[in-house]
């Protein structure tokens, strides 16, 4: 997060009605995740976070260089392995015999049996324990079957074997998933980018009121911390001391910092402004508000990693398919006394039930999806999130920094005493240009915008409390709030403030010699893409929700101006994750778009969580889909390019395993009675040319 700097300026006191004081006693998340634990204050929950974050992104990307590896050596073995084969044979008319020809064969194809299909084995055995078979297993049935039987008829029984079928299996599914884990990018490194938020030292202040710089695994509840201008809070407690504005946006959703005075609680991780805070530790270890935000991340990441793809899905239903046949094939022909050829019909009924296409299928479409999604300027990093973002049906928004700019923007400039609008913003501006408030960049950013000159000032200063006194060309300039013309019983239009008011907005009050020269309005800005994606998703009847930690006034000003269905505000990350695991109710599937940490549990949790590119790594890091250009209006391109790539998905299961749902029961030997019977030969011809159909098919998909 942005540092605040020295900021000299208490703009928090302009605290218009839009100021939300977060001056409750729990600020925290309250009872939801405090059943587990937290007898151990020492941040070893940080530690293995960190180490999973980092292992697993590790893992990740170890896995595709050994597919890589896996692949190039099988296909290296599966050349001599076809050449040998008696079915390619056959099929070229030729013959090859020499001593041992048998023995090689079934050597080479032992080593890439276990080789090239051990990630495959593992996979299953994993597919297996979770009692959730899909693609692992049914490559797993089909491979060792081939293997089985082909060693049997290499030694013991007469039969053909299925070498060739086994080694080209094996080599296609390994290209199959190198494409598809080279398309998608690493694994989350969300909890590793929330413990780097945390600070890991802080100044204890000792029984002697000495400054101790310590490791804030050290601190306990009870101790003193004093947190500088500018630094970020190490931890969450108690103010005793001290007066400053705290950005806590990215924390909790909050457009505007937050003036913190003693008694009011501060947020590990927050950021410190102008003011010097001392602060009594009331939470250490898994009880902090980050290391809770940490444990909603983990638990939704864990529940969504659970969900099937689409590939895993039919996978499934053709290894029971698969599993039923084979066992009614061999039951039925082992009755008519020939068990040999009951076996050779099972096993072949097996192998064809895993279409070589199956392994391509999904990886191409997949491939030729994440290539289309980069050029539109969206990241793909959950491909079974994006594949489902077709039946999305709700859309919940983040406000701060995803329907806004997350910068202060001037709306209205209300002159008074007969003085010009440019004349009153250029008061301000000269005033305000000293500052480095959010507030005072925005009527910066609206003086420089109009190419307004700048007075000279003179004797700048801030009014604790006020807002900020200078001298311009001889006169007192000041640049107030609310409270503080209230308190120096100044008259202003009470009706247009609170219409201004009522709007969320910030006012400032410009005063000369203490007369009042008139008012600006500031809000947060709303982006003008944001109408654009509001109204085409209300058209496609999709409910589109904004889900805040700002106030409701802030919110229902925004929700009123964009047209959103539904407007929630004043949420702290717990509440958004569960606002969202509620929404999902009825069978509801929800995205979520955010930019900051506290969105980070919603996005997890949520079906589809997508990022703003500009938003925090937090978010980046938690999302499935992440918005490069961060443009809300890219979420129409999630939701068209996820039904391009479904439809397309669907056709190339139809193509790859299409045949296999009538090439299975003629394997079984059915038609046997009129001679019609698949042969391994013909089963793999058939596959190659699914293969290719698929290939093509998959090079066709695009968006409008």
């Amino acid at each position: 997060m942005e540092k605040q700097g020295k900021d000299e300026h208490n703009h928090s006191m302009h605290e218009g009605p839009n100021q939300k004081h977060h001056g409750e006693p729990n600020h925290g998340l309250h009872e939801d995740h405090n059943q587990s634990d937290h007898t151990q204050h020492d941040h070893n929950v940080h530690e293995e976070h960190e180490n999973h974050g980092g292992g697993h992104s590790k893992h990740h990307g170890h896995m595709v260089v050994d597919f890589k590896k896996r692949f190039w050596i099988s296909l290296a073995l599966a050349i001599p392995i076809s050449y040998l084969s008696m079915m390619i044979q056959m099929l070229f008319g030729y013959e090859v015999n020499f001593t041992g020809d048998t023995l090689l064969l079934f050597l080479l194809s032992t080593i890439i049996f276990f080789y090239g299909g051990k990630p495959f084995l593992l996979g299953a055995w994993n597919e297996l324990k979770d009692k959730a078979p899909g693609m692992m297993l049914l490559i797993s049935l089909a491979i060792v079957t081939a293997y089985v039987y082909s060693t049997l008829t290499a030694f013991f029984i007469v039969g053909s074997d299925f070498f060739f079928e086994l080694a080209t299996l094996i080599v296609i599914m390994l290209l199959g998933h190198w494409i598809e884990m080279k398309s998608i990018m690493g694994a989350s490194k969300a909890l590793e980018e929330l413990i780097k938020l945390m600070p890991k030292d802080a100044h204890k202040i000792d029984v002697s009121g000495n400054l101790l710089d310590v490791s804030i695994e050290v601190l306990k509840a009870g101790d003193q911390i004093l947190v500088k201008s500018g630094e970020k809070i190490p931890i969450d407690g108690q103010i005793f001391e001290g007066v400053s504005t705290v950005d806590e946006s990215m924390l909790t959703g909050e457009s505007v910092p937050v003036e913190k005075s003693p008694g009011m609680e501060a947020i590990g991780g927050a950021v410190n402004g102008e003011g010097v805070l001392k602060i009594k530790v009331s939470k250490t270890g898994n009880d902090t508000y980050l290391s809770q935000v940490i444990q909603l991340v983990s638990d939704a990441e864990k529940t969504k990693s659970k969900a099937q793809g689409f590939a895993d899905i039919a996978a499934k239903w053709l290894f029971y398919v698969a599993v039923v046949t084979g066992i009614l094939t061999l039951t039925y022909w082992a009755m008519t006394g020939d068990f040999d050829f009951a076996l050779e019909r099972m096993v072949t009924v097996l192998i064809i039930a895993c279409p070589h296409a199956l392994g391509l299928a999904s990886p191409l479409v997949t491939s030729r999806s994440t290539s289309i999604a980069a050029k539109k300027g969206l990241l793909i990093r959950n491909r079974t999130a994006f594949e489902g973002a077709f039946k999305i049906n709700r859309v919940v928004f983040d406000k701060t920094g995803t329907l806004t700019e997350g910068n202060f923007g001037v709306t209205d400039i209300h002159p008074s005493n007969g003085i010009s609008e440019e004349e009153l913003l250029k008061l301000a501006y000269s005033v305000e240009v000293q500052s480095d408030h959010p507030i005072a960049k925005g009527i910066v950013k609206e003086g420089k915008n109009r190419n307004l000159e700048l007075y000279e000032v003179k004797d700048y200063q801030n009014l604790t409390g006020k807002g900020l006194v200078a001298q311009v060309n001889g006169v007192e300039v000041a640049a107030v709030s609310p409270g503080a013309m209230r308190a120096n019983q100044i008259l202003f239009d009470e009706n247009t403030y609170e219409e201004l008011a009522q709007q969320g907005k910030t006012v400032i009050f410009v005063l000369k010699d203490n007369v009042l020269q008139g008012m600006i309005a500031l809000a947060d800005i709303i982006r003008e893409s944001s109408y654009q994606v509001i109204k085409e998703l209300n058209d496609l009847g999709i409910e589109t929700i904004m889900m805040t930690g700002d106030n409701t006034r802030v919110a229902n000003y925004v929700g009123e101006k964009l047209g959103l269905s539904k407007v929630i505000a004043e949420v702290l990350p717990h509440e958004k994750s569960n606002n969202v695991k509620n929404l999902k109710d009825g069978g509801k599937k929800v995205a979520m778009i955010g930019d900051g940490i506290n969105d980070a549990p919603a996005l997890a949790e949520a079906d589809l969580g997508i990022a703003i590119g500009a938003g925090t790594d937090v978010a980046i890091e938690t999302a499935d889909v992440i918005l490069v250009n961060s443009n809300p209006v890219d979420i129409l391109n999630i939701l068209k390019l996820s039904k391009a790539s479904h439809r397309k998905m669907t056709q190339n299961l139809w193509w790859a395993a299409g045949y296999n749902i009538l090439a299975i029961p003629l394997a079984a030997g059915v038609l046997i009675s009129v001679g019609i019977v698949i042969t391994p030969a013909i089963g793999a011809a058939v596959m190659s040319l699914s293969t290719i159909i698929c290939a093509i098919n998959a090079q066709l998909l695009k968006i409008e």
